[in-house]
């Protein structure tokens, strides 16, 4: 398992929406209901190989994307205070790779980081969730009626 699933799995391995995960690459995939899908992947904000964000994209497996956020991680966790003369006034978080190894910089999360980010991630699937079992029991509703 490679730095970034390692990491991904830390966020979204005790969620209560995401079922059926799997970690690829950068990326968690999983099943929210019947046919919707959500992928969760680190990515770059404008800067290369500086992963500030976690993007959300819900799919419908028969239809494509539904919708898709970027959540960044200094919406989160601010700009959080170091032990690092060179950032006096905390540092941006984020994941830079650097000579082929990733991890993070600066800042290392902690367990309630983690927490909160899983948190911010669950309450966008929430949403969605929802709505997937808004349209089963329609469509129960309807077989029903025929």
């Amino acid at each position: 398992m490679n730095f970034f699933e390692q990491e991904l799995k830390k966020i979204m391995a005790g969620s209560a929406i995401l079922k059926e995960q799997k970690y690829v690459g950068r990326s968690c995939y999983g099943a929210i209901g019947e046919d919707l899908r959500a992928r969760i992947e680190f990515v770059t904000l404008g800067t290369c190989d500086h992963y500030a964000g976690l993007k959300t994209t819900i799919f419908n497996r028969k239809e494509g994307v539904v919708d898709s956020v970027v959540l960044r991680f200094t919406d989160i966790w601010g700009k959080p205070k170091v032990n690092n003369p060179n950032f006096r006034d905390g540092v941006n978080p984020h994941i830079w790779t650097n000579s082929g190894k990733s991890e993070w910089y600066v800042f290392q999360p902690v367990s309630k980081d983690y927490q909160k980010l899983a948190g911010s991630v669950e309450n966008y699937l929430s949403v969605f969730q929802d709505m997937d079992m808004t349209l089963a029991r329609q469509e129960n509703a309807m077989q029903m009626r025929t």
